[in-house]
């Protein structure tokens, strides 16, 4: 039992389909606006702010923790992602979450992955060009977890704008019903978009890291920023614009970033100079 909000609730933790389902379709529910925030994990201001948004919008609210294995490149990555489970569980307690659902990959993918959602045009460019088959994965647990929760309402950060997208051209293509909800991206002090990988940063790593928003939204054109980046000591994937963003992804001490603006809070003035070089 947690209190938020001056009221308590009683939080399920659900770990199968069929409690799940029981649960979805109980007395609890009837009748309730069903908000989710699907995650992985490893929960973070960001994750928090969602949380609250759905809190605040819904009457029940639903959080999935799945650490998805099919879209990672590599099986490495994923078997290292953080998975502090207790610590998430708390905080969806904190903050007055009703039932998180907790499933393990068998669950998610008893077909061993043989079934599984493509798209063609805005998942091939930007992170699709650098993560192939990334968004494959993305769009297939995504919509079994819509097929599973029937959420009225689910929210995603902005800061995965290209993913936040094509999840919500996917619901509109196979009529999913619940409604996709952007939330602006959490940052830290210093502008550094949250993270569940900031944590792999060194504190040095994590101050130079606050550069790489700056010069999205300071930059005069991407291929400035682009020279800056790489002077400043970033490799970088690709800076684009597009859907009117201004979008990027970069390494910095091993740790891939991405973050995006939008083109109206780009500020025009004197380019940015990291490393002795705009």
């Amino acid at each position: 039992v947690s209190q938020f909000g001056g009221k308590f609730f009683l939080m399920r933790v659900l770990d199968s389909i069929k409690d799940l389902r029981r649960w979805r379709r109980g007395d609890v529910c009837l009748g309730k606006d069903v908000g989710f925030v699907p995650t992985m994990g490893a929960l973070h201001a960001g994750h928090a702010s969602l949380i609250k948004e759905a809190r605040a919008k819904c009457d029940i609210v639903v959080v999935s923790i799945f650490v998805n294995p099919t879209q990672f490149n590599e099986a490495s990555d994923c078997k290292g992602y953080p998975k502090p489970e207790n610590e998430d569980l708390a905080l969806c307690a904190e903050l007055g979450v009703d039932a998180v659902f907790l499933p393990h990959r068998e669950l998610m993918y008893p077909d061993d992955y043989r079934f599984r959602v493509s798209e063609t045009k805005l998942s091939t460019v930007m992170e699709g060009a650098f993560r192939p088959g990334h968004f494959d994965g993305v769009l297939t647990v995504v919509l079994k977890l819509f097929q599973l929760i029937e959420a009225d309402r689910a929210f995603f950060g902005e800061k995965d704008w290209q993913q936040l997208a094509l999840v919500r051209d996917m619901a509109a293509a196979f009529f999913v019903e619940t409604e996709v909800v952007a939330c602006p991206t959490v940052r830290e002090v210093s502008g550094l978009a949250m993270s569940s990988r900031n944590v792999r940063l060194s504190e040095a790593g994590r101050k130079q890291a606050a550069a790489f928003y700056r010069l999205l939204v300071e930059g005069t054109t991407t291929e400035s920023i682009r020279r800056a980046l790489e002077a400043g000591g970033f490799e970088v994937e690709y800076i684009e614009e597009s859907d009117g963003r201004r979008l990027g992804a970069v390494v910095l001490e091993g740790v891939r970033l991405i973050d995006n603006v939008s083109l109206k809070d780009v500020v025009v003035g004197e380019p940015v100079v990291l490393g002795g070089e705009s």
